[in-house]
């Protein structure tokens, strides 16, 4: 269809804090070293991201440590009362034969008006502290060490503790008898700091190895972001060449992508304001040289109104060829180009209703889209644009004589083609580098095709050049395909 738009001390020694349990002395002398911790954290300097990483390293391994030792004073400590009870009752039981027997023997089967006293066992440092009494809570025997405060408690069968002392009472199978027997706390607290000490020494004595290690690990790990930081600081502003990435880690791998990305863009945008400068003083020159003599002419000769036409069109060529030069540094450098939907059908439309508002391209330029509708491409619509107006800006210049059609097809595809003379086959290739003559009279398809074939680069587009076009026998063709 054609159409024409109208418009410090550690934890487990002995003698620090023997009035108190293990795990509470151990939890005191936690806050303690986590207070000490954070004095520490607060001097240590920052500067380095090596100490940063050591230090967070020592800090959480130290946490972990701790919570450890905490652990370890709590099994050991469980452990040591558990053996002792077992211990104990296993004492308890042998010793009431003992006791029931001394008993008997002493009492000569009569109640005795006062306590009796079990004699002294040959080993006295292995006296067994015990008290023997009936349900009446009357002491009956006790062995020569014990004293009636040491079993202040209920008499009942089980364990009970007083400050000093863990009893465990028993009663006789037969009779009505109890036997309590005392076990010091403080041989319990004794076994637990021995034990505790052989532990926390070897552990306390590797902290300082640990914190060495964890120190030379974190700065052999930070080497390959030490030489990434090197190679980056001797880049210049003239040394836009990508870095090595050889054996960095994919973190510092990610970043120096980014950054060879940055330098990329860099590089990219110095080559196209060197392009900006070299292409306006390339294509500048002679328009300007032009309108300055036309302008002298016409001083000279009384403002002739020829010369200054002839002035005017060489002030109008400038500011065209200063157009070319600003749409294709854009396209250069590839700056703000979207990926949007777009609606090749009525960007077509609309680029040519631009040319329609001129009388002589209105009755050479054709537009053609298909009946049904076609699926919107991906694109910048302004760069697209740009494309379209130097395509067709060519095909009305280089076919004076012919029609020009502006066409769309499915699957996003745009053809604007002429019926000029075209061009040889073996100068189709040289059509899209930048000013290139075609003949003496001709500037040839020059700076618009490269602002094309540039545009399409960075858009991901298939720009192709046919001359003649498909089924004819002369004439030119450009094919611009999108992605969709």
């Amino acid at each position: 269809m054609s159409a024409r738009p109208a418009g410090s001390k550690m934890p487990g020694v002995a003698g620090d804090g023997d009035g108190l349990p293990p795990a509470a002395r151990l939890s005191a002398k936690t806050a303690r070293f986590a207070d000490a911790a954070d004095g520490l954290q607060g001097n240590l300097q920052r500067a380095s991201l090596a100490a940063r990483l050591t230090r967070t390293l020592i800090l959480s391994v130290g946490a972990i440590w701790l919570l450890c030792v905490l652990a370890v004073v709590w099994y050991v400590d469980r452990e040591i009362s558990f053996n002792f009870d077992n211990e104990l009752v296993e004492v308890s039981h042998r010793m009431f034969d003992i006791a029931v027997e001394q008993y008997d023997g002493l009492s000569g089967g009569k109640t005795p008006q006062q306590p009796l006293v079990a004699p002294a066992p040959l080993f006295i440092q292995d006296e067994v502290v015990y008290q023997m009494v009936d349900s009446g809570t009357h002491l009956l025997l006790h062995s020569s060490n014990a004293r009636p405060d040491y079993f202040d408690v209920p008499l009942a069968p089980g364990f009970a503790d007083t400050p000093d002392w863990r009893i465990y009472t028993v009663r006789h199978p037969t009779r009505d008898l109890y036997l309590q027997v005392a076990d010091p706390i403080s041989e319990r607290r004794e076994a637990v700091d021995r034990t505790l000490f052989g532990l926390m020494v070897p552990l306390i004595t590797t902290l300082p190895l640990l914190g060495l290690v964890l120190w030379r690990i974190a700065r052999r790990e930070l080497r390959p972001l030490k030489a990434l930081a090197q190679e980056i600081a001797q880049r210049s502003s003239t040394d836009l060449r990508p870095i090595s990435l050889t054996g960095l880690p994919h973190e510092l791998r990610s970043v120096g992508d980014d950054v060879n990305h940055l330098l990329e863009r860099l590089a990219q945008a110095l080559n196209v304001e060197r392009a900006l400068a070299a292409n306006a003083a390339h294509e500048l020159r002679t328009p300007l040289a032009a309108a300055r003599l036309r302008l002298q002419t016409a001083l000279d000769h009384g403002l002739a109104r020829h010369h200054v036409q002839a002035a005017l069109d060489s002030l109008r060529q400038l500011s065209h060829r200063a157009e070319k030069l600003l749409q294709l540094s854009r396209a250069e450098s590839g700056a703000a180009l979207a990926r949007r939907p777009v609606d090749l059908v009525k960007l077509a439309g609309a680029v040519a209703e631009e040319f329609w508002q001129d009388t002589r391209a209105a009755e050479r330029l054709t537009l053609h889209v298909p009946e049904e509708a076609i699926s919107p491409v991906h694109g910048d619509v302004d760069a697209l644009a740009i494309a379209l107006r130097n395509l067709i800006e060519n095909a009305l210049r280089y076919a004076p004589d012919g029609t020009v059609e502006l066409e769309v097809t499915a699957p996003g595809t745009v053809l604007v083609r002429d019926n000029g003379p075209g061009v040889a086959p073996e100068q189709l290739k040289a059509l899209r580098e930048r000013h290139v003559r075609q003949t003496d009279d001709r500037t040839g398809y020059g700076l618009g095709l490269s602002i094309v074939t540039t545009i399409a680069q960075h858009q991901g587009a298939d720009l192709q050049l046919l001359s003649p076009p498909p089924g004819r026998t002369h004439g030119f063709e450009a094919r611009l395909s999108m992605p969709g």
